[in-house]
């Protein structure tokens, strides 16, 4: 690890003026330090911002607003969270132990980066992620846990975060201040597909800070779930993921949104499969038609191909389990 200078700040304000090239700021360090300590993150200075905003405030139009800095155990046991987004809170338990969700932020969490292996070995494999340029040795080599949408020739990874996908699901907003002052990017906007720069894992500006989610209100008639599948039930990253919100009135679709996980570079929005359910029967047949539409582009290698079928599988569940709870 090399050295660095520390700062703590209290404001956003005091953030910012710290900020520039070499900065990054630090919630609760869970994927940060790691990625030091690794030797792949080589930030100068640290800014700490788990001081700023940790509130979870019911707004008047029936949304939510989070504080960037609020800890992910906060958000997951929040009584409103449970209650009217039961979907982030199933995402934010099924992602790390106790331990780490103590300590995660919520802006941490949506700025963590990839686990992929190919990425995280220095010392052995060429990644285009870690250093832009040198090739992707994860093409041609053990896909198993890699990306099957949205993939270029430059890197398959997929985003680790569960929380992410639930977000995507719930059509989410994020706030960010920086040097040119303030704006609400959409969750789908926040993430970026790989193309020719997988290295750049956001659309963030440099030196803009998260201080906020926003969660738009759901329908009092809408129900929702997370479903996660994994090798094993100890806190492993997914396989593939379903996060989805489901209102169905008299036996058919009124509104859907269905996200993914474990298959993208980002949290994978599943706007096809919506197209389709949104104002058809309420049936499992035409579940499958909308999920085997969404996996139609899918580009699986080698050893990932099963992530298709499981995918398909998942959404039709999923969906049917909502619709059971809604009749």
């Amino acid at each position: 690890m090399i050295p660095f200078t520390y700062y703590r700040a209290a404001t956003a304000d005091e953030a910012l003026r710290q900020a520039g090239t070499g900065v990054r700021y630090l919630g609760g360090g869970t994927n940060l330090v790691d990625l030091m300590r690794e030797d792949i993150e080589r930030p100068s200075t640290l800014i700490d911002v788990t001081g700023l905003d940790t509130g979870i405030v019911e707004q008047s139009d029936g949304g939510m607003l989070i504080g960037a800095a609020a800890r992910n155990t906060a958000v997951a046991e929040h009584r409103a969270i449970r209650e009217q987004y039961p979907l982030l809170s199933r995402a934010i338990v099924a992602g790390a132990s106790a331990q780490i969700r103590n300590m995660a932020t919520v802006a941490g969490n949506i700025l963590q980066r990839t686990r992929c292996l190919y990425f995280y070995d220095q010392n052995g494999t060429q990644c285009n992620k870690r250093i832009p340029g040198s090739g992707c040795d994860a093409i041609g080599g053990f896909t198993r846990n890699h990306a099957i949408l949205g993939a270029s020739d430059h890197c398959i990874a997929t985003h680790p975060s569960d929380m992410c996908v639930a977000l995507a699901a719930l059509d989410a907003a994020v706030h960010v201040r920086g040097p040119n002052g303030e704006r609400k990017i959409a969750f789908a906007d926040i993430h970026r597909l790989p193309g020719e720069r997988p290295d750049l894992d956001t659309n963030l500006q440099q030196g803009e800070l998260i201080t906020a989610i926003e969660l738009p209100a759901v329908s009092p008639t809408a129900r929702s779930t997370y479903r996660k599948v994994r090798d094993r039930a100890s806190y492993a990253f997914a396989l593939v993921s379903v996060a989805a919100v489901l209102d169905v009135e008299h036996g058919h679709v009124r509104d859907v949104r269905l996200a993914l996980g474990g298959v993208a570079h980002k949290p994978w929005r599943a706007a096809r499969a919506e197209a389709l359910l949104r104002g058809s029967p309420a049936t499992v047949d035409a579940f499958i038609k909308a999920a085997s539409e969404e996996l139609s582009h899918a580009r699986p290698l080698g050893d990932n191909g099963f992530k298709i079928a499981l995918v398909q599988r998942t959404i039709v569940a999923v969906l049917t389990q909502l619709t059971e709870d809604l009749a």
